[in-house]
């Protein structure tokens, strides 16, 4: 079959393929979005509270519930991201403690599901948002509308780095700089333009700088390691997996499963879930995400300059031409 004729093919096959993983990617979980269990808290007296738990626990499979002594308590633990929540009994009826900045889709379900509870009880339901979201985004829609851009910059530092045959330390150096100056860029318009985000400033432009140092580090590092075709990889993993699954518009245990496990393995999930913490919760429950950010930066980077030094060495292995002295004859 003549080379033409096998482009045409791979394009009518290659291209639906591709249609039907980013429709599989984004459609599948977002059309399952339910609690799996979602970390709540139970509060109050022992009888009373077990009450609560009981009837919780209706939702088979909903709700992971941790039990706390009183009210405080069961701030403390929403405020260190332990639960998204808690049910206090009170001598007054059942109150409701969420935290919308940690996910204003899980709060709004939690409100419907106690609320529903309570009204059969014949009891109301007070709710107090303990960490609201900002005045400036009180919907939470400007941070997760950022996921998308935030991948995209990365990708782009990633295959620019590439086009242009930086190698070896000029491209950790290019990467670097680029991935700081979208850091910076991005708190500004996030959180000094639109008010989006609450925390300290330089604290949220290391946290964007890191989660695009992360997905440009991987497609560069991909790249110098199998060639080209490695700038496809990485951003198809990034695209089609980090994105959808990242849970930045609900939670991940509101993600069917593996999806929330695997997208907090990828930079745009573990980059969401670490920015919320940063801006929200003063850098509460960071450490994993954090530390799942910097091994993909750093084995990105080492993946750039390990690759610059196999191509160098296959190229000084490679036989010299050979040259032959040119004699005079006769």
């Amino acid at each position: 079959m003549p080379s033409r004729n096998r482009h045409v093919l791979a394009v009518v096959v290659l291209v639906p393929v591709l249609a039907a993983l980013a429709l599989w990617a984004f459609a599948w979980p977002a059309s399952r979005i339910a609690p799996r269990d979602l970390p709540l808290g139970v509060a109050g007296p022992p009888a009373a509270a077990a009450q609560v738990e009981r009837q919780l626990e209706r939702h088979e499979g909903a709700f992971e519930i941790h039990r706390y002594a009183d009210e405080a308590a069961a701030r403390d633990a929403i405020e260190d991201r332990s639960v998204y929540g808690a049910v206090v009994v009170t001598p007054q009826g059942p109150e409701l403690l969420t935290a919308s900045a940690a996910g204003p889709a899980v709060a709004q379900f939690l409100q419907q599901a106690v609320a529903q509870q309570a009204a059969s009880g014949g009891t109301a339901v007070k709710t107090v948002d303990v960490v609201p979201t900002p005045a400036g985004d009180p919907r939470g829609t400007a941070l997760n509308a950022a996921v998308l851009p935030l991948a995209l910059a990365g990708i782009a530092a990633g295959a620019v780095v590439t086009l242009l045959g930086l190698r070896g330390a000029r491209a950790a150096i290019a990467l670097l700089g680029a991935s700081t100056l979208v850091g910076v860029v991005a708190a500004g318009i996030a959180h000094s333009w639109l008010g989006a985000l609450s925390g300290d400033w330089w604290a949220e432009a290391g946290v964007l700088a890191l989660s695009t140092l992360a997905v440009g580090g991987a497609v560069a590092g991909l790249a110098a390691l199998i060639g080209p075709a490695g700038t496809g990889i990485g951003a198809a993993l990034v695209m089609l997996l980090g994105n959808p699954f990242s849970g930045a518009t609900s939670a991940p245990q509101m993600l069917p499963e593996p999806a929330g496990a695997i997208g907090q393995w990828l930079p745009p999930g573990a980059g969401t879930t670490l920015l919320r913490s940063v801006s929200y919760f003063d850098g509460a429950a960071a450490t994993g995400p954090a530390l799942t950010l910097t091994w993909w930066a750093a084995l990105g980077l080492g993946a750039v300059l390990l690759g610059s030094s196999l191509r160098a060495r296959r190229a000084g292995g490679e036989p010299a031409p050979d040259r032959r002295e040119l004699s005079a004859v006769g």
